[in-house]
């Protein structure tokens, strides 16, 4: 997973790069949500590739330009995130499709969902197209999203 983050990074970075030259290692690293020796270990490891040169736009102010290298890697790398997320959203569908499966074998034809976010939004869209209600019944079995992780649960987790 960390290669994925990675490579998120480096697509995000060349994104910005390509949109804002004279953007700053600060800003790049709040954008991120990282560290600015994380922005420059990023940047360092694409000039080093020939994706990112660099240069000087005034005694202290670095202009980063996107070489057509560069450009080629943000287009292998977007089409990576995107096959990646495809991938994660089609798994998750399928253990969520399961998880139903075994509530349709015990009788149920509703549940609860307790998590928050993109894995909890592909819960609701799985039971919605699968025929099961979502409900706030507490006695309802519950679809509990942790993380990536998603666990059929009976009654209040």
């Amino acid at each position: 997973m960390e290669h994925a983050n990675d490579e998120f990074r480096e697509l995000t970075l060349l994104e910005q790069i390509e949109s804002d030259p004279d953007v700053n290692q600060s800003t790049l690293a709040h954008q991120l949500g990282v560290a600015v020796g994380t922005v420059n270990w990023h940047l360092k490891r694409l000039i080093a590739k020939g994706a990112v040169k660099v240069s000087r736009a005034e005694r202290k102010k670095l202009r980063y330009i996107i070489t057509p290298e560069g450009i080629a890697l943000r287009a292998r790398l977007a089409v990576n995130y995107v096959e990646t997320s495809f991938s994660l959203y089609r798994k998750t569908r399928q253990r969520v499709k399961e998880r139903l499966a075994d509530l349709r074998r015990d009788g149920h034809d509703r549940v609860r969902i307790v998590g928050e976010g993109d894995m909890a939004d592909i819960c609701r869209l799985t039971c919605l197209e699968e025929g099961i209600s979502v409900v706030t019944d507490e006695s309802a079995p519950c679809l509990k999203v942790d993380g990536f992780r998603i666990q059929l649960l009976e009654g209040a987790p």
